[in-house]
């Protein structure tokens, strides 16, 4: 069975993806913080017929990280499909442009681009050798159209995306697709008054087209 690895895997975005990946019979390796929560996903799953299994891992300690996509290609036999989409446990520090600071984008940077980063070394590799895979990495709208409040996670998110975008091109002809999705509206409930809102079902299905279909293209922006 293919396999696609969940880094962030959580009860909104998380479960849609596996619940739509796994709906074309694909096993899911849940990878988030919390043992609990990834075994109570893992459940749920396992309810609706699909075969999942938790690998707690934090992206911001990268040998974790790596060694949980480790575990999850020994047990599975493989990862076919990465997707990177981490949530912080609390809300960060926000900062506009002018109040920014180094440290304000380098704790944003560690845990979007560097984490997706090591994710990705980890699994290339085997996807190489198979000459197949898909490598997908999540972001807000604001990686493409920053807004001034959070000056220091677009700057980081921007910076995913642009490596993301860079990658596609570097991996065009090798059978491995890499893929950076941008996503304009808030996922089940508001984040603020007024924005646009999708419910996570509404929203997987972009990652299955960029898997199957749309695999020349290096981005997809969902929006309402």
């Amino acid at each position: 069975m293919p396999t696609i690895a969940i880094v962030g895997a959580g009860p909104k975005l998380g479960r849609a993806l596996a619940r739509t990946f796994g709906a074309h019979g694909f096993d899911a390796a849940l990878i988030a913080r919390n043992q609990a929560k990834l075994d109570t996903l893992a459940g749920e799953l396992t309810g609706d017929g699909i075969t999942a299994a938790a690998f707690p891992a934090d992206v911001l300690d990268r040998d974790a990280l790596i060694q949980a996509l480790n575990d999850a290609a020994a047990k599975f036999g493989g990862i076919d499909v990465l997707e990177y989409s981490p949530g912080h446990v609390e809300l960060p520090t926000l900062t506009m442009p002018t109040a920014t600071e180094p440290a304000h984008v380098d704790v944003e940077m560690h845990f979007q681009l560097y984490g997706a980063i090591a994710a990705t070394r980890a699994v290339l590799p085997a996807m190489r050798e198979a000459g197949a895979g898909t490598l997908l990495y999540t972001t807000g709208a604001g990686s493409i159209d920053p807004v001034p409040q959070v000056g220091n996670v677009n700057a980081a998110a921007a910076a995913l995306r642009n490596w993301a975008i860079n990658l596609h091109k570097e991996l065009d002809g090798t059978g491995i697709q890499a893929a950076h999705v941008g996503i304009d509206v808030s996922i089940g409930t508001p984040a603020v008054p007024g924005f646009p809102t999708a419910q996570p079902e509404e929203i997987a299905p972009v990652y299955w087209d960029l898997h199957t279909t749309k695999r020349d293209q290096a981005e997809l922006v969902f929006s309402l």
